[in-house]
């Protein structure tokens, strides 16, 4: 599939017409590449910092971390309203209207995201402390955060470029931006880390480079290619803020769920020791490798239901629902067989031994299945944001945190430690994703009788 059809001059919305099916897989294997390009990136990130042969820097980044993946999540949140109104008025056929939107939602990820930075920087350590650090890996943690922070602004707003870029139909594009972070890591990581002797602050410092490269070609891809944004204005921002924030601030806070339940999860490992967290840290980084492609469902989705919502077409909009939901079905029974047929040599490759490599060898056997489930609640989740009901997949998103996640962490971990603990939460997620499918596919039934009688009326 050539860029070339996505240019708003050219056929407008690509999406309308073909195979459901293909657009599904096309747009969530280009956004996977990136994503898992980009988390494999943080896995050799993990690998290389692992050889230093000291738990204190694994538990380090794992705490860490979760600020690092709060700021992905916020600026996912605004790629996916950026995403959805460039969608919606490309649809539409309102181009203009598109690339105002998409000038806007950059505006305002420079806005939130440079608040967060500062507010990161300054508040490392007591944030470090509260989620469990301490000693040797609180300092290291909270010197990572630090060298880290301005690379957040220039992450935040890469990503917000590429949502556009994915709106309008561009998805190579789109690609580009996570690929170029992701090989820049791999290259100048070791360097920093082993050549300059900077070990996990070497680490940081790789990842500020890495995300100026991912801006440099998110801006290429949706200002200098597409011609799709114009000048930065707080003008521009007024008048498409309220728009904007209804769909950015739900998702944003859907997409903060899942930092949350990192963070609650590191918070109820730490009383079992160093040895859990780094193998819950090891695990944090394992999933979204193995599952990236789930978690970019729900980007990939939405702009495809966008504009066939845009053009009311409600046959291809539950179309791309069942072909989300069968393609997450299929990819996570053979990536779960694959982690459990090398269930031993994961352990071995981050050389752990004792407690850490029975609860990696434990994840790996029993756990990857539960994210069929997950998935479906990444499809639902689109569905909500692009059919107007965005608050649905922020309740489901933290329903999921808390009530699917605390009780049965408890509960787990009383029975079986971390391994019950574990296993106890993929029950919780089960349950969230099939109730989520149940109400996105009733609300795609109600629009459409809902249409169907408004034209009937005329």
């Amino acid at each position: 599939m050539s860029d070339t059809t996505a240019k708003p001059s050219g056929r407008g919305a690509i999406f309308l017409t073909g195979s459901v099916m293909r657009h599904v897989v096309i747009m969530t294997m280009t956004g996977a590449v990136g994503l898992m390009t980009m988390f494999g990136a943080d896995l050799a990130d993990l690998y290389y910092l692992s050889l230093l042969n000291d738990t204190n820097v694994t538990a380090a980044i794992g705490f860490a971390g979760i600020l690092s993946f709060a700021n992905l999540s916020m600026s996912l949140g605004i790629g996916i309203a950026a995403a959805a109104l460039v969608a919606r008025n490309i649809g539409a056929g309102d181009p203009v209207r598109a690339k105002e939107f998409a000038t806007s939602s950059v505006t305002f990820t420079l806005v939130v995201s440079g608040a967060y930075t500062l507010l990161a920087a300054i508040f490392a350590d007591p944030l470090m402390r509260f989620l469990g650090a301490e000693g040797e890996a609180l300092r290291l943690a909270t010197s990572y955060i630090r060298i880290l922070t301005p690379g957040f602004i220039m992450l935040a707003t890469a990503v917000c470029c590429s949502f556009a870029l994915r709106g309008i139909g561009s998805p190579t594009r789109a690609m580009f931006v996570t690929l170029g972070s992701a090989a820049a890591t791999l290259i100048i990581d070791p360097i920093m880390i082993f050549h300059f002797g900077w070990g996990i602050q070497g680490a940081a410092v790789a990842h500020v480079c890495a995300n100026t490269c991912a801006l440099a070609f998110g801006i290429h891809g949706l200002a200098v290619h597409h011609r799709f944004l114009n000048h930065i204005s707080l003008k521009g921002l007024r008048r498409d803020f309220k728009t904007i924030w209804s769909i950015a601030l739900p998702a944003m806070l859907t997409q903060l769920a899942t930092p949350f339940t990192v963070a609650y999860t590191t918070y109820a490992v730490a009383p079992f020791g160093t040895e859990a967290v780094s193998a819950s840290a090891i695990i944090g980084r394992i999933v979204p490798v193995a599952f990236g492609i789930i978690f970019s469902l729900s980007g990939a989705v939405g702009p495809i239901i966008g504009q066939n919502f845009g053009a009311r077409d409600f046959g291809r909009v539950r179309q791309t629902l069942w072909d989300g939901l069968k393609f997450a079905a299929v990819y996570t029974l053979i990536t779960s067989a694959l982690l459990f047929a090398f269930r031993e040599h994961v352990a071995a490759a981050f050389h752990l031994n004792g407690e850490a490599r029975t609860i990696v060898i434990f994840f790996c056997s029993w756990i990857g299945i539960t994210w069929a489930f997950a998935g479906a609640q990444f499809v639902a989740n689109a569905a909500f944001n692009n059919l107007g009901r965005p608050a649905l997949s922020t309740w489901f998103n933290w329903g999921k945190a808390t009530l699917g996640t605390i009780p049965f962490a408890i509960i787990g971990s009383r029975l079986a430690a971390v391994e019950g603990m574990m296993a106890a939460i993929g029950v919780g997620s089960i349950v969230f994703g099939i109730a989520s499918v149940w109400v996105a596919a009733r609300i795609v039934n109600r629009l459409e009788s809902g249409t169907s009688q408004a034209h009937g009326h005329h």
